[in-house]
């Protein structure tokens, strides 16, 4: 096969790739996502299917201040003896349970779950490098307004 034959087939398969991920670009914008305050500085992250929506909030300097997962059940169980702050979250009172993140034991991390009226429940965690941060952060998230309908709590 001559150069100028790849050539035409190099740019169909560019045509066709770009064609097949455009939806996904535009479904990461975070459009499903809870408003972030305007001076919050931070953007969302997002995936999606039919089963579940995960919605991360990043920071300029691109790490991630805090998430949620919204799906039919969640993997994160809070246990008691990690139980910390209370806080509101969705209209519904919650606790805030300590988490860790294994690759950096430094990272402070915040838990909690919500259980929704639609029969779904929101894992929400938030990390932080300080404990001002991650006050922060737990107030960033306490102030989301989560008007769609999939967030509504009991």
């Amino acid at each position: 096969m001559t150069r100028t034959t790849r050539r035409p087939r190099r740019v169909a398969a560019a045509i066709l790739f770009s064609t097949l991920f455009a939806p996904l670009a535009h479904a990461q914008q975070g459009d499903e996502c809870p408003r972030l305050p305007g001076d919050a500085e931070l953007s969302w992250t997002q995936r999606s299917s039919e089963a579940f929506l995960i919605c991360r909030a990043i920071g300029a300097d691109g790490r991630e201040a805090f998430g949620l997962y919204l799906a039919g059940n969640s993997p994160f169980q809070p246990a008691r003896a990690n139980r910390e702050e209370r806080g509101m979250v969705a209209g519904q009172e919650i606790r805030w349970y300590r988490g860790e993140v294994a690759a950096d034991p430094s990272t402070l991390v915040r838990e909690t779950l919500v259980e929704l009226d639609n029969g779904q429940v929101m894992h929400v965690w938030l990390h932080a490098r300080n404990a001002e941060q991650l006050q922060y952060n737990q107030r960033l998230v306490e102030s989301l307004r989560f008007e769609e309908a999939r967030f509504t709590a009991k």
